[in-house]
């Protein structure tokens, strides 16, 4: 497989920058059985039914992005440089790895200040990557960063507009609960408290896993052949809970529709003995077409930039040729691309699971090339107007 199976042109006109008011106020694309049709997302309810259990990942976004200055002595006077840290993953000792630019400008040893009580020093570099020590820890390192980080937009939005205070409510989910993330887990952000209580109400179950989704879900494809690239790993876990209640549906005959690129990589993760279990650790999981799929029967995410790796899992899940044209018809109606609350859901049919292998297409049970073709899929993407 090339990179450029998973191409396709963007105008840049459709990438928004605001969310809808409120939430799940976004149009929705159903698509199924070669017929395309434009709703609205408050009609999810209908393309869902009981005994279904959507899967939600928790993860709280921190606001990972400071902005300080750097303050040096020298021979010529006083002088400082402006900073800028995205932090990436804190370590055991109480460090973080973090991106740093302007880089050339701070030698290690020196600190940086983003308040008057607030400051990192730089303690490492390696591989474009920095080693940061703060001066506070605990919850007052906590209570520091909400006062003056700001939340790591995807470079996408970023390039168009500066965060703002209202990313802080945008950019979280309503039901994030476990701080650790730096980027949030966009599919999920559509969900306000209306919709999941009409979810509820007709019998559709809900279950939440963690994974903290990192800068590294931004990072591009650089090879050729999408089998030497290397995935970037995230810190997830699914709870003994979570595992038992995934596990009594699928055995209850229910369909497990995880949320979002995150909470399916997850769950597939632990799930690669052949059925759910508990698990937590790192995970690197690689989706792309020819994966077999061992739980999950539908997946709802957002719309993916191209060449990326979150094209080759959707492409997995619903066969390359199905998501281009899908992607076609939401540029030809002028959905927007890219935004918090923008995605996709893609249900397979009922026991059936799409599996793409280089040019073949084969179920994940013993059904035929036959039985894939004519299933009946169902594809939601929902979009966003900017505010």
């Amino acid at each position: 497989m090339k990179l450029t199976d998973f191409d396709f042109e963007l105008p840049e006109r459709l990438i928004a920058t605001r969310p809808a008011v409120p939430r799940s106020a976004a149009r929705l694309l159903v698509a199924q059985a070669g017929q395309i049709e434009d709703v609205s997302c408050t009609d999810l309810p209908k393309w869902l039914r009981p005994g279904d259990r959507l899967v939600l990942n928790d993860t709280k976004v921190i606001p990972a992005r400071l902005q300080g200055w750097r303050h040096r002595q020298g021979a010529g006077g006083a002088t400082r440089a402006a900073m800028e840290v995205t932090l990436l993953s804190p370590s055991v000792d109480g460090r973080w790895s973090a991106l740093l630019k302007p880089l050339k400008k701070i030698r290690d040893g020196e600190e940086i200040h983003f308040s008057e009580n607030f400051s990192a020093r730089l303690e490492a570099r390696m591989d474009g990557q920095v080693e940061l020590s703060f001066n506070l820890q605990g919850p007052a390192f906590d209570a520091a960063l909400a006062a003056c980080g700001l939340m790591p937009l995807p470079p996408y939005i970023a390039a168009k507009r500066p965060a703002d205070a209202q990313d802080k409510v945008d950019y979280q989910t309503v039901f994030a609960r476990t701080p650790g993330a730096v980027a949030a887990p966009t599919a999920s952000l559509h969900f306000d408290v209306a919709l999941l209580a009409k979810l509820k109400d007709i019998g559709v179950g809900v279950s939440f896993v963690t994974l903290h989704v990192g800068a590294g879900t931004f990072l591009p494809v650089k090879v050729d052949d999408v089998m030497q690239h290397k995935m970037h790993s995230e810190w997830g876990r699914v709870s003994t809970a979570a595992a038992a209640e995934i596990a009594a549906t699928k055995a209850a005959g229910g369909r497990i529709i995880p949320v979002g690129t995150t909470a399916l990589r997850l769950i597939e993760t632990a799930a690669r003995a052949g059925s759910i279990k508990p698990w937590e650790g790192a995970t690197d999981i690689f989706i792309y077409p020819g994966f077999t799929f061992q739980v999950c029967d539908g997946l709802m995410t957002n719309f993916h930039l191209p060449r990326s790796t979150l094209m080759m899992l959707v492409s997995a899940l619903m066969g390359p040729s199905r998501i281009k044209e899908i992607y076609a018809h939401a540029i030809a109606n002028d959905y927007r691309f890219f935004f918090l609350w923008r995605f996709l859901a893609a249900f397979a049919a009922e026991k059936c699971i799409f599996i793409i292998i280089e040019t073949s297409q084969v179920a994940k049970h013993s059904d035929s090339l036959a039985f894939l073709v004519s299933c009946t899929g169902v594809i939601l993407i929902l979009d966003t107007a900017d505010g």
